[in-house]
């Protein structure tokens, strides 16, 4: 076993873990499209389920009130919202890989943000996906579907702040942002939650989206993300963008254009490729950073003798 790694048992069962998570995300857009009431209702009673679900499972959360923490929170709330907004406005498969398109803005406000540098391959696969995203444009829309496509644009922006903000917590786990995200979810929502109640198997979906497919999944990914390389981490998740609309197509027939499918591929193929290459770049280093090191050991070590 390499020095560092996990053991096998350990490693697979965080890839379970990783895939279980995938698999509940995936199933957001079937069972957002399923409930027949305000999109802002549904939002705000998915993250009212969630939050329950994530403080039960932290016990005891920690709220530092930092510009991180809180920045992360009103992130993640802007994107859970919007994504559910997209969801009834435009294809699941749309409001799903515009999203996931998420990487890319992670990188360019890394830039001034974290002081990040961009490699030129991960700047041409960059390119890339954004010119995947402009073929979805290319369908004929409806009003709606327009608008849908352009909020689903936006929830990909607001999540790459949200993964800005929960990477800069590294004096301890980002989770409460994840609680404060919900709870500000249900507080800016609650002004459309009083309309009348949705039927009980809208309420049976209800649960299910703030239970499974955003409470437990976001808590199993944020265990199994510790012990699995980078790599496992990047391409495991590939399942929720592939999934989403199949389960879609199935249940209700929905189908994306031909435009949306092009675009789509382009947009999986740049963003897992762009993202392999980073965890490369940050895999080889780490490796310089240990050559590094144990050469100055090995020059004190020296010294002494």
């Amino acid at each position: 076993m390499v020095k560092g790694m996990p053991a096998d048992s350990t490693r697979g069962r965080a890839v379970l873990m990783l895939a279980a998570s995938a698999v509940l995300w995936s199933m957001g857009g079937l069972l957002i499209k399923s409930v027949d009431w305000n999109p802002f209702a549904i939002a705000g009673t998915r993250s009212a389920i969630a939050a329950l679900v994530v403080a039960a499972l932290l016990r005891r959360p920690r709220f530092a009130w930092s510009l991180p923490q809180i920045g992360g929170a009103v992130a993640y709330s802007a994107t859970v919202i919007l994504f559910v907004l997209a969801n009834k406005m435009t294809t699941a498969a749309n409001a799903i890989v515009l999203q996931y398109a998420c990487p890319v803005y992670v990188a360019l406000l890394g830039v001034p943000l974290l002081k990040e540098k961009i490699s030129l391959g991960a700047g041409i696969m960059m390119c890339i996906a954004l010119a995947g995203i402009v073929l979805f444009f290319f369908d004929r829309l409806t009003p709606g579907g327009f608008r849908g496509n352009i909020l689903a644009l936006v929830s990909g922006v607001t999540m790459a702040f949200m993964v800005i903000f929960l990477r800069m917590q590294k004096h301890g786990p980002p989770t409460e942002s994840i609680l404060l995200g919900n709870i500000l979810t249900v507080l800016i929502c609650a002004p459309h939650m009083s309309a009348p109640m949705p039927s009980p198997p809208d309420m049976v979906s209800l649960v299910l989206l703030g239970v499974f497919q955003l409470g437990i999944s976001y808590m199993l990914y944020s265990r199994a993300i510790q012990h699995v390389p980078a790599l496992d981490a990047i391409l495991i998740p590939v399942i929720e963008p592939v999934l989403n609309p199949v389960w879609v197509f199935l249940a209700m027939g929905e189908r994306p254009g031909p435009w949306a499918i092009a675009g789509g591929l382009v947009i999986l193929l740049s963003i897992t490729i762009f993202s392999v290459m980073e965890a490369r770049d940050i895999r080889l280093t780490g490796d310089a950073r240990r050559f590094r090191a144990d050469a100055r050991r090995s020059d004190v070590t020296d010294a002494r003798k």
